[in-house]
């Protein structure tokens, strides 16, 4: 294992870190608001650790492994969340204890949403703006736009970009050389947010709030500047606009490229990825619609669909964003929309999940197997479009799936043993290891009433679903660690 050569590449990208510490002080400037001494001196200090980590070892250059790929995205997202919340302890509007500024910071990074923040509404501009701008980078992964910039460092890309990219088909590149990959991720990633922006800001928000919720749509994060979230606004423009670039982002961004390449929309319409995702979010929409107007909830036939249409497209892509507090919608309606959330984006998106590619798979596994009982001697072929795949591919995700529900079942129980009733242990385990945010019970709102133990359960469930799961797992192996 080369250790010298990881600390080297972690003080790099600690150092690049620390940029983004500049502009939260530079909002602070122009509103005023006292914020940006904080930023300035976690600025100080991330250059100044990733400096004393990246300078001893600045000669340590080599091909980097499979092994040290995992282990640097694994200690990336560790080691520059935790880093992310020092100006989170530094500030004195709000005052965070330790661990509330790391559950912020790492819930931020990995695009989770889950707060512990009240009176967000009062918070300075600086520090609302950090927040959404942690969402912002770690929607793509900052990990991406290392590739592109580590080649020129001396490290190889494609290890980070095998562990990192969400998704169970890993191998496919858009662009023959890594470093282009990434690049035009970014390109995609950056005009996107551009253009939500944009929106957002004709529609009726101030240019602060219109930037700030751009950043945390395109990466369906979630987190708002505003208590009230998007029901802020109270503008079924604004809530159209989000739904549609919730949507967007939630697309494997490699089709978006392909579709941009092609000039042709029909791309889209051949991806069964694509139409399974968006046949669940009619479903989901259509399910909460009519329970709105069967139970009276709603005053109107409008107000019940952009409730239903609003809140479905939220939560299912995992963003988070509210314009009402379903916990308090009838029946089944909080579960399902938090059972959606299991499902997530496409793969290759900034969605949360379990991935649509991985749910169709399993379908169609369980498909072939009802066949298996019917025709016990027919050779039966899993296909995608019109592609079959190979039987590995099938086996990987079914171990994903008992991964996950492992993973999901002990921080479960892990937070019931702190005694937190099952209702918020189990939605509260799902927000975050779907990077999610909101759950039911204790946790509809915010997080700020659970205990210190399970909040660093959390945090490590949040991992556990920005790196899928394997990417962390696997450093558990005794085998990882051998030569």
């Amino acid at each position: 294992m080369q250790y010298r050569n990881i600390t080297r590449i972690l003080g790099l990208l600690v150092m690049i870190l620390s940029v983004t510490m500049i502009p939260p002080a530079a909002v602070s400037l122009v509103y005023r608001d006292g914020g940006g001494v904080a930023f300035m001196t976690a600025f100080l200090l991330c250059i100044g650790a990733g400096f004393f980590a990246w300078y001893p070892n600045r000669g340590q250059k080599g091909d980097l492994r499979a092994r040290e790929g995992f282990l640097i995205v694994v200690l990336f997202w560790s080691v520059l969340a935790s880093f992310s919340a020092v100006p989170l302890m530094l500030t004195d509007l709000p005052s965070l204890s330790i661990t509330d500024a790391f559950f912020e910071s790492f819930s931020g990074l990995t695009t989770t949403g889950a707060t512990i923040i009240t009176k967000i509404d009062g918070l300075p501009h600086a520090v609302l703006w950090y927040r959404q701008q942690l969402q912002w980078i770690g929607g793509m992964g900052i990990i991406v736009l290392a590739v592109a910039v580590l080649p020129m460092l001396g490290v190889g890309g494609m290890q980070l970009y095998r562990a990192e990219t969400p998704g169970p088909v890993k191998d496919s590149k858009m662009t023959p050389r890594i470093a282009d990959t990434a690049k035009h991720l970014w390109y995609i990633y950056l005009a996107l947010t551009v253009a939500c922006a944009l929106s957002y800001w004709l529609a009726g928000m101030s240019g602060f709030d219109a930037i700030a919720h751009s950043f945390s749509t395109i990466a369906i994060g979630g987190f708002s500047t505003h208590d009230a979230s998007m029901g802020y606004f109270d503008s079924p423009l604004i809530n159209a606009i989000c739904v549609v670039f919730l949507i967007i982002a939630g697309v494997n961004f490699a089709l978006h490229y392909t579709a941009w390449a092609s000039k042709s929309f029909r791309t889209y319409l051949f991806d069964p990825e694509f139409k399974a995702f968006i046949y669940i979010q009619l479903v989901v929409t259509l399910i909460c619609f009519f329970t709105l107007l069967t139970y009276g909830i709603a005053s109107s036939y409008e107000q019940a669909f952009d409730d239903a249409l609003f809140q479905a497209v939220s939560i299912s892509t995992t963003a988070g964003f509210a314009t009402t507090n379903f916990a308090e919608w009838p029946v089944m309606l909080p579960l399902l929309l938090i059972f959606a959330s299991f499902i997530g984006g496409c793969a290759g998106s900034t969605g949360g999940g379990m991935k649509v590619m991985r749910v169709v798979l399993l379908y169609l596994q369980g498909i072939r197997e009802l066949s298996r009982l019917i025709h016990p001697k027919a050779i039966i072929t899993i296909k995608l479009g019109a592609k079959a795949l190979p039987d590995k591919v099938v086996d990987a995700i079914w171990g994903f799936f008992s991964a996950y529900a492992a993973i999901f079942i002990i921080c479960m129980v892990l937070l019931m043993a702190s005694g937190i009733d099952e209702i918020t242990a189990f939605t509260a385990v799902a927000a975050c290891l779907n990077n999610l945010g909101p759950g039911l019970g204790e946790v509809a709102a915010n997080f700020a009433s659970i205990n210190d133990f399970s909040k660093w359960v959390l945090i490590l469930a949040m991992l556990f679903g920005r790196l899928e799961i394997f990417t962390l797992l696997v450093l558990f192996m005794p085998a990882f660690w051998r030569n």
